[in-house]
């Protein structure tokens, strides 16, 4: 039996992410790290409210022995500046993935980012850059398994609804229009449930890739 760790279980992707670990018979206990409750009862659930996201030494004890971290904390870069967007994408999440690797360095630790990641942090997009960065820096940390997710457009599933406004506004009117293009171009368009099962078979079976785009979270979630 597993136990894994979930960063940003309220949002989309995280809750899609939880629901399917709280769902599977291999996943003995899900530890959720935020800076509230997020609100859900579950024998297998565990809850770490931390307010700090910069520094986890406080909290080092209460994070080992744990086999995959699945890291879907994200916010939009709109209105940031490259500093402020630079401090919540990256140094947050390395903040956890040093203190995970020094806990537990034979643990997969898996990386939510976003179609168009910028690898050579050189591109014109800020977002982009520090996207590309993050990863780049995750993956020479010296996991076991370090993998990166980009998982382009999503369709919510399991009445699951995004926090960000303006998509929630595109699932709400336009979502006819993203099965269309499931239809038309099926390797283009993931579920969060595609989402979450990709992220419990890469930490069970592993994956060849280091990045993964839509095809191939489709092809590990099956």
């Amino acid at each position: 039996m597993k136990k894994v760790i979930i960063t940003g279980a309220t949002g989309m992707v995280g809750k899609g992410i939880l629901l399917e670990c709280l769902d599977h018979n291999e996943i003995s206990e899900v530890l959720s790290i935020g800076r509230n409750n997020i609100g859900m009862d579950h024998p297998k659930l565990k809850e770490l409210v931390h307010k700090d996201f910069s520094d986890f030494s406080l909290v080092k004890n209460q994070l080992k022995d744990y086999d995959a971290c699945y890291y879907s904390l994200g916010i939009s870069a709109a209105g940031l500046t490259e500093e402020a967007y630079t401090t919540i994408s990256h140094d947050y999440t390395l903040a956890l993935a040093n203190i995970l690797f020094e806990n537990n360095p034979h643990m997969t630790f898996n990386y939510v980012s976003g179609e168009g990641t910028d690898s050579s942090e050189k591109g014109r997009m800020m977002w982009a850059r520090v996207k590309g960065k993050t990863e780049n820096d995750l993956l020479k940390i010296g996991f076991k398994q370090a993998t990166m997710f980009r998982p382009g457009m999503i369709i919510p599933l399991k009445g699951i609804k995004s926090r960000t406004k303006s998509y929630q506004f595109m699932y709400d009117y336009l979502m006819w229009f993203v099965k269309l293009i499931k239809v038309m171009a099926p390797n283009s368009v993931v579920n969060t449930t595609q989402i979450g099962l990709a992220m419990i078979n890469s930490m069970l079976k592993g994956y060849d890739e280091k990045v993964l785009k839509p095809k191939d979270i489709i092809a590990l979630s099956r």
